[in-house]
């Protein structure tokens, strides 16, 4: 039994939990939305503090992360459970297990120490918090993320960005990239797909950027919902208004979970979004889960150089030296090596 961070008990031996912004009132006995913190007896219990059901090594492009050590390897950690209920959820096994398994819990027992350990045994530069949100299983990704930092060894999460700033503050001294998941820029879709609200997302994009950590974010485009020309200009907008140099990574939908009314992303809808990024000013916009020639490549938004050149997820340094473009030497956003 793991105590879980940031709840406050109130009358009635419930609990409010803090850690996103359902801020769920949890009756003994009962759980938040995520299905993994338990009120037991007046204290909030994390049921999945170690207990972990993916461990693998993957390249940091993976997550996507693009401004990030390219080349480099990333231990990558989750446990069951999640704070959304999307629709379209491509990981709905395990984000959805609680729920969809009478609220059992199920994971192999790990020690931070183990983790930073496997991490180190096989070459990976950073562990990344992700395949579920990993906000829900917060007081282990923690304890990981402080020994990793002692170690040298980077953090990311990979995010629906929902955390309060309570926990932003919390986690961005030892988190160094986090890649955010904008999945629309309407309140009504999050609330019909995801059950969630857009405005905190929102503001912790915000908030990250402003605490000085890396930040990328991701919109899964999918038709009829988010792909709309105004839609995808005012996201566009809306992070050029934070930063020119924040990557927006537009990827295609497939088919999934309770979401297979939908076709695939047409490719033409990915060239227009990317597009549509560029001309509003991001100097970095990609393209993902399509063929596009040049959609994942880096050039430097000075001279148009080729600074990095991907396929797949691989990635080929070409003009890009410590953090600067070789050929007119303008500094590039990013954590480089």
């Amino acid at each position: 039994m793991h105590e879980a961070l940031f709840y406050q008990r109130i009358e009635g031996n419930k609990v409010v939990c803090g850690l996103c912004h359902h801020r769920c009132r949890i009756a003994a006995g009962g759980r938040g939305r995520c299905g993994v913190r338990e009120n037991q007896d007046g204290r909030l219990i994390s049921l999945v503090y170690g207990r972990l059901v993916a461990e693998n090594v993957d390249p940091v492009e993976k997550k996507p992360l693009f401004h990030f050590l390219p080349g480099s390897r990333s231990y990558s950690i989750a446990t069951v459970g999640c704070n959304f209920q999307c629709l379209h959820c491509q990981n709905y096994e395990i984000s959805q297990y609680p729920g969809r398994h009478g609220g059992q819990i199920t994971g192999v027992g790990r020690s931070p120490a183990a983790v930073v350990e496997r991490a180190e045994q096989t070459g990976c530069a950073s562990i990344s918090y992700t395949y579920v949100e990993p906000t829900i299983f917060y007081e282990f990704a923690h304890d990981c993320a402080c020994l990793a930092k002692q170690r040298g060894i980077k953090n990311i999460f990979v995010s629906n960005g929902y955390m309060t700033a309570e926990v932003v503050r919390h986690l961005a001294p030892v988190l160094d990239g986090i890649n955010i998941d904008l999945k629309a820029f309407s309140a009504d879709f999050y609330q019909k797909v995801c059950k969630a609200r857009l405005e905190p997302v929102l503001e912790n994009i915000r908030l990250f950027h402003e605490l000085g950590v890396l930040v990328e974010v991701t919109t899964l485009v999918i038709p009829g919902h988010n792909d709309s020309e105004n839609e995808l200009r005012a996201i566009a907008r809306f992070l050029r208004g934070i930063s020119v140099n924040i990557p927006w990574h537009v990827t295609g939908f497939y088919p999934t979970y309770k979401m297979l009314d939908r076709p695939a992303t047409p490719t033409a809808t990915l060239v227009m979004a990317r597009e549509i990024g560029l001309n509003e000013g991001l100097r970095f916009v990609y393209t993902g889960n399509a063929a596009i020639a040049g959609g994942e490549d880096t050039r430097c938004p000075g001279c148009s150089a080729l600074l990095i050149h991907r396929s797949g997820f691989s990635s080929q340094q070409l003009a890009l030296q410590a953090g600067h473009c070789s050929t007119c030497q303008l500094p590039i956003a990013g954590v480089w090596r």
